[in-house]
């Protein structure tokens, strides 16, 4: 027997069904719009950008190319993570990839520490830009996961026939 809708047409074995996909999508929005913003200010700004994150200096000298190059990547993140909230069909391949992105990037900085580069104040200077954001788009992308395998077998019979086609 199919699971029964509520009165917003969504399924699932507990009436908070709604509120609790509505909270990974809003973050996900948060961090999408996040990723955004610093795309924005890199590109338009790319010599303010780098003087004004805190921490950036030190890791070398000034290169417009790969600032540039810094503020793509977060342009393609932000639209990872904003059209996942918006197709839910392509929201597990698009959250794992933002969040693998931003976890080689945790995992770069995480490096710069133990080679050296970077003093150990700078993991917890970082925490909020670079760590935190890794670590909660890896949240969404195994929500995005458990919740597509879910909607799998919560299937209706008309359902499966269109899938099925």
């Amino acid at each position: 027997m199919a699971p029964r809708r509520d009165a917003r047409g969504d399924r699932g074995d507990r009436g908070d069904r709604g509120v609790s996909r509505r909270l990974p999508l809003a973050l996900a929005v948060l961090l999408g719009l996040g990723a955004a913003a610093n795309r924005a200010f890199v590109l338009l700004s790319p010599a303010n950008w780098y003087f004004a994150v805190s921490g950036v200096t030190t890791t070398g000298p000034f290169n417009q190319h790969f600032v540039r190059d810094i503020g793509l990547t977060f342009l393609l993140v932000a639209v990872a993570l904003l059209v996942g909230v918006s197709k839910p069909g392509t929201r597990v391949a698009l959250w794992a990839a933002a969040a693998l992105w931003l976890a080689g990037h945790a995992l770069f900085h995480l490096w710069a520490v133990v080679a050296g580069i970077c003093g150990p104040d700078a993991l917890m200077r970082d925490f909020a830009a670079v760590t935190l954001p890794a670590v909660l788009a890896g949240a969404l992308a195994i929500w995005a996961w458990r919740d597509a395998r879910l909607a799998i077998y919560q299937r209706t019979p008309l359902e499966e026939a269109r899938a099925a086609r």
